[in-house]
């Protein structure tokens, strides 16, 4: 049976960018695929953090119900913003080879463009993610870390309208929607988010016919180090509302694995940092966290927690 793919998405940008790369892709093995634009509270909501919103998932969920309901057959996500846990009947057909993982500073258009900032005076950086968050005071203790949300047009309009000296930002989700500025700070001292930089496809699971053209836009490498890295989150019970770090990486027939676990203010950090087998890598996020747990991570988790209530 020939069927038209219906591709759901977030209607950013961003979201749009992502999509029509994967209709491109399956139109280029011979499919025929059109995209179906949803509006996720994510994106409608953007007065309150998203560890206030109350789940993990905020900008997955309404795709997740127009598949259900058979509005969409597949969606595309920025895997870091997916649920560990997807909901039932709702599976990973693929991970697509995966942009750049860092995180980057950008300053305001109108200050002085420089490789580096005097990072010893106060400063006030924005971001409205926890791990950004508790990795920059970490670093640097003496300065303000400041909300913010919404899509990278409306964050990147907001630095530029208050008195901030930077924001962070995902390098590739600037990369791909052409927004990279000339000058920034590359922050590879900060730990990503897992899986940051790889888009993901989910279908249902009794769709045959999309699992079967999905599947062959799978990149190998990057799903078995986002699937490192996302046992990591799972097994530590994080999502948005914990400043973890991972970064999994293939070199040459090992893996290389960096995790970490901050508390919401910088001050106290536990990390990780092992190598593997790449033929073994099912399990191997499991184990670094569970060394993270074993070493103060519970007791962490569990004040973050306590904090977040």
């Amino acid at each position: 049976m020939k069927k038209t793919i219906r591709i759901g998405t977030r209607d950013s940008e961003l979201a749009l960018w992502q999509a029509n790369t994967v209709k491109s892709k399956l139109e280029n093995l011979g499919y025929t695929a059109q995209l179906v634009p949803v509006k996720s509270e994510g994106d409608l909501v953007l007065d309150k953090p998203l560890y206030e919103m109350g789940i993990t998932g905020i900008f997955t969920k309404t795709l997740d119900v127009a598949m259900i309901t058979g509005k969409v057959d597949i969606a595309v996500h920025s895997m870091k913003d997916v649920p560990t846990q997807l909901p039932n009947g709702i599976v990973q057909t693929a991970v697509l080879e995966r942009a750049s993982s860092e995180d980057i500073l950008v300053t305001p258009t109108f200050s002085p463009q420089k490789d580096d900032i005097e990072w010893g005076k106060p400063s006030t950086i924005a971001t409205g993610s926890l791990r950004r968050q508790a990795q920059w005071l970490h670093r640097y203790p003496n300065h303000k870390v400041v909300d913010l949300r919404g899509n990278v047009n409306t964050r990147l309009q907001k630095l530029n309208d208050n008195n901030w000296d930077g924001a962070i930002f995902a390098k590739a989700g600037l990369e791909r929607i052409n927004l990279l500025p000339k000058k920034y700070i590359d922050l590879n001292w900060m730990l990503p988010a897992p899986a940051q930089g790889a888009m993901v496809i989910v279908a249902l699971e009794n769709d045959e016919f999309s699992l079967e053209a999905t599947s062959k836009l799978n990149h190998t490498a990057s799903e078995i180090c986002t699937h490192i890295e996302r046992e990591f989150l799972r097994t530590l019970e994080g999502g948005c509302t914990a400043p973890i770090g991972a970064l999994a990486e293939i070199i040459g027939d090992e893996i290389l694995f960096k995790g970490c676990l901050f508390s919401l203010d910088g001050q106290s950090k536990i990390e990780v940092e092992r190598k593997n087998l790449t033929s073994a890598y099912k399990g191997f996020g499991k184990e670094c966290a569970t060394f993270i747990l074993q070493n103060g991570g519970t007791e962490l988790m569990r004040s973050i927690k306590n904090q977040l209530k």
